[in-house]
């Protein structure tokens, strides 16, 4: 019985050999016009799709083993997705290594600690650990995969109190470009797990991840809606407010233009709005008198900041889940003064022309900061704001829109710093590179790249090889 989905549609010598070598092994092996492989090459920004010549649908580590050495025998280079976030590449002439299988999933309530299959999405886990009152430090989304958010780095709605995601990892079994399956933790190889906590996939393919938990059994949480007419007022005050919010507190602003779409609630659709989003992971009643500074602006259309079970995390930013065509955008910003909140009102507030959906600065700092005494490869942790864009990128407007985005980004230069966080970063290869990394986090990464990575099978190492 085969395992191929297909019959072989691209006839390349280099690709053939790779396709009957991997079935002939046994691994499940999808190629284009199947659906396996629509699935699995589908991708949550429309924009960014993906064409590899052929999809792996890994079962463990020893199809990743295999497949990657394989691909070296056979001169293609190897990709990995699990849930289809993230995409930046094309993955063309590449074979994608699908770790959406990989769903393990065991809480350890008692030792608070979590292992993690890499075909695991955030939502998953967040239950899992609510009858535990336990807390993994998810991302503002929690349906995206958990792997891609703690190799980023991982900047969640409590970060500024309980830091980044993946200072939280104890462990990862990933298999390196040369098909060597590992073991890795802060004692056992410090180089690798110092690159795989922010050097994204630069390092290798993790099948699996260990974590911390935190206690954590609720929130005091949620959104602050304004109209337009109060959006200076709302931008200023959270600029000051920032400055007196202790780390207990993280928060968001953001200017959105929602279209008039059914998903989205009634009083915000087609017209310019700003949200405080505020997470609060103290007493609740202090919380209260921390966020009553915003509410007493103006008068909001839609609250809700209330206590919530930590596992309803998503509800904070209540991020869109369905695949919609964006063109994104990130920055990073030294600080926010006043200056800044009037300008960024010149830029995106409710008289400005400006096509993007949503801009939203983040307020970073607090525990983000602190490496824990175990550094990794997050190269900006001392940044004070991010900001970041997304319009819908429809053909027609392609132009406009992009031009729009270098509006707004450079419009705030006057604040901003060189750099970028790797889960916010919408491009690939050096480009990408140049701004994730500094140039000595970028030299070290090459450096176990070409140590683990001999041949250059990974796609996701052409940024620092490069």
């Amino acid at each position: 019985m085969t395992l191929i989905s297909s019959q072989l549609s691209d006839h390349r010598p280099a690709t053939d050999a790779a396709v009957r070598a991997l079935t002939g092994s046994g691994i499940p092996v999808h190629l284009p016009g199947t659906d396996p492989y629509t699935a699995l090459t589908a991708t949550s920004n429309l924009t960014k799709a993906i064409r590899p010549v052929a999809v792996v649908a890994a079962r463990g580590s020893a199809d990743v083993s295999h497949t990657l050495r394989v691909a070296a025998a056979t001169g293609l280079q190897v990709a990995v997705q699990g849930t289809g976030h993230g995409a930046t590449e094309t993955m063309q002439d590449a074979i994608l290594v699908s770790t959406a299988a990989l769903d393990e999933l065991t809480v350890h309530a008692d030792a608070r600690w979590a292992r993690i299959g890499a075909g695991v999405r955030w939502a998953a886990v967040l239950e899992a650990c609510a009858p535990y009152g336990l807390a993994a430090l998810a991302g503002s989304s929690p349906h995206v995969g958990v792997v891609g958010y703690l190799t980023g780095g991982g900047l969640g709605p409590v970060a500024r109190t309980h830091g980044l995601a993946s200072d939280t990892v104890r462990a990862f079994d990933v298999v390196t470009g040369d098909g060597v399956a590992h073991r890795v933790t802060a004692t056992s190889d410090p180089d690798l797990f110092w690159g795989l906590r922010g050097g994204k996939g630069t390092l290798g393919i993790v099948t699996a991840v260990e974590i911390d938990l935190g206690e954590q059994a609720e929130l005091y949480a949620g959104a602050v809606w304004f109209a337009g007419a109060d959006a200076a007022a709302v931008v200023r005050t959270w600029s000051r407010w920032c400055e007196l919010l202790p780390q207990e507190g993280t928060t968001s602003i953001a200017v959105m233009r929602l279209p008039d779409l059914p998903m989205f609630p009634a009083p915000l659709r087609g017209t310019t709005s700003v949200t405080v989003r505020f997470a609060w992971t103290g007493d609740p009643a202090t919380g209260e008198e921390m966020i009553r500074a915003i509410r007493s602006v103006a008068t909001p259309i839609i609250d809700t900041v209330r206590v919530m079970a930590y596992a309803e995390l998503g509800d904070v930013h209540t991020d869109p889940t369905d695949p919609m065509p964006l063109h994104e955008h990130h920055s990073l910003l030294d600080s926010f003064p006043g200056e800044a909140a009037d300008r960024l009102l010149e830029l995106v507030g409710p008289d400005a022309q400006c096509a993007q959906a949503v801009v939203e600065v983040r307020q970073l700092g607090g525990r983000v900061r602190d490496d824990r005494g175990v550094p990794s490869a997050f190269a900006h942790r001392d940044a004070a704001f991010s900001v970041f864009s997304a319009a819908l990128l429809l053909p027609e407007l392609a132009e406009l829109v992009a031009q729009d985005t270098v509006r707004v980004h450079d419009g705030l230069a006057p604040w901003a710093r060189d750099g970028g966080l790797p889960n916010f970063t919408d491009s690939a290869g050096p480009q990408w590179a140049g701004r994730v990394f500094t140039a000595d986090v970028a030299q070290r990464l090459r450096a176990l790249s070409l140590a683990h990575d001999p041949a250059g099978v990974l796609l996701g190492a052409r940024g620092v090889r490069s």
